[in-house]
């Protein structure tokens, strides 16, 4: 997959949010700085400061994950958080909108949206059957 300019992608990066909080996500996607983005990189290769989107892939961490590391990214600014949560099988996409996360919908298609990224879609009903060839065709 070929990335727009200025947008960078990373796995379990560790991420400072803050002073008390410097979670591991298992996906991000950001812009640079000189791209609009919130994040820089510290001299020690931390990423400093909210990525524009965080993934988490949910099984034993449930309750971490969606308690307080989705309340550390929304206090910190993350602006879209999207959870695969394994054993509900289901897959939940949240952008902040003034200060709080609201769970995207998807579209007449299945397809859930990114509006930071536009042009990022996801079908996670694809996604939850396996069916990886129409993930990415909808990517």
């Amino acid at each position: 997959m070929r990335l727009p300019p200025g947008v960078r992608v990373g796995d379990n990066a560790t991420v400072r949010l803050d002073l008390d909080n410097e979670p591991q996500p298992d996906l991000i996607l950001l812009r640079l700085p000189e791209a609009g983005g919130q994040t820089r990189l510290s001299a020690d290769d931390h990423v400093e400061g909210p990525p524009e989107l965080v993934v988490e892939i949910v099984a034993s961490s449930r309750a971490h994950d969606l308690h307080q590391k989705k309340g550390a990214y929304r206090r910190n600014g993350v602006r879209e958080y999207l959870a695969w949560i394994v054993e509900e099988s289901c897959v939940a996409w949240w952008e902040l909108r003034e200060g709080a996360f609201v769970e995207l919908v998807p579209d007449a298609d299945g397809c859930l949206q990114s509006r930071v990224f536009p042009g990022l879609w996801l079908d996670a009903a694809a996604l939850l059957r396996g069916d990886l060839s129409a993930v990415f065709a909808a990517l």
